[in-house]
């Protein structure tokens, strides 16, 4: 793992300036998803809204998650994880992987694709293998490759714009 701590000099300090960048990130729409894999055979995951298409070829998505994050420990100790898209349906599932202490998986409908939890009513899931991991101030990015896609559906995405969670229709 390559480590990019950020200089003191650069590092945002709180106060006006923290509060515009966080209002600039607002105005950003999104999409939610859910990080997923396992630890010690247990299923983990995460709520994320840092996800992105880094290559057509080769093929990866790049997901950010906080240096702290059990999700984190988890793909890092399994070199793969689950990309699960949300859909305006799911806005229950959003708050609760992103809050739920515990067991998170522990009524939450899923099940296995190569050793990796996938939500069973996502909108569209990719299964990762990690290619390479940065950790840039408080936050890992993960880079992984996909492999397994499923559950593309014709519904609604579930979008994160001005610090709520935003319903688009379906064309």
């Amino acid at each position: 793992m390559t480590a990019l701590p950020l200089p003191p000099d650069v590092a945002p300090a709180p106060g006006p300036l923290q509060d515009d960048f966080h209002r600039f990130m607002r105005a950003w729409a999104t999409g939610i998803a859910v990080v997923t894999s396992r630890r010690a055979q247990r299923p983990m995951g995460c709520t994320v809204t840092a996800i992105t298409s880094v290559s057509l070829r080769p093929a990866l998505l790049l997901v950010s998650l906080a240096r702290d994050s059990r999700t984190l420990a988890a793909i890092q100790e399994e070199g793969a994880f689950g990309v699960n898209v949300l859909s305006a349906e799911q806005t229950g599932l959003a708050g609760h992987f992103a809050t739920a202490p515990g067991d998170r998986f522990a009524e939450v409908p899923h099940h296995l694709v190569e050793g990796v939890p996938l939500l069973n009513e996502a909108l569209a899931t990719a299964v990762c293998q990690v290619e390479h991991t940065i950790t840039v101030a408080d936050h890992t990015l993960v880079l992984g490759h996909p492999g397994r896609y499923g559950g593309i559906r014709a519904l609604a995405p579930l979008i994160r714009f001005g610090g709520s969670n935003v319903h688009l229709p379906r064309n």
